[in-house]
């Protein structure tokens, strides 16, 4: 957008508009860490995702749920797996045996 002449606008998560990135030109702090990401979804019309880890998905599934269009650039596949349970029981018994696993994998 800045190429473009555009006007950008960046909502910072931390306090200090210096860490504002050099495309950004209102920056906007907040203090907020990734709390700012239901800001960013709710005031946007439309969100461009750019690769990203769990802060990039938190604002795809917020976009998501607040209907504003989502397109994304080497991002997250929203497909991802989740293990379903058939009930409490099950679900926990299911995540424990994921955490013993992990934990073996890091001896």
């Amino acid at each position: 957008a800045k190429e473009e002449k555009g006007i950008t606008i960046g909502v910072l998560p931390g306090n200090d508009k210096e860490n504002a990135n050099p495309y950004i030109d209102i920056p906007i702090v907040t203090g907020m860490g990734e709390a700012r990401n239901v800001i960013i979804a709710r005031s946007s019309d439309a969100v461009i995702a750019i690769a990203g880890k769990y802060g990039t998905l938190s604002e795809i599934a917020f976009a998501l749920r607040f209907d504003v269009p989502v397109v994304g650039i080497a991002t997250w596949n929203i497909n991802i797996p989740i293990l379903k349970a058939k009930n409490p029981k099950q679900a926990v018994g299911m995540q424990l045996q994921k955490q013993m696993k992990n934990k073996s994998k890091n001896l």
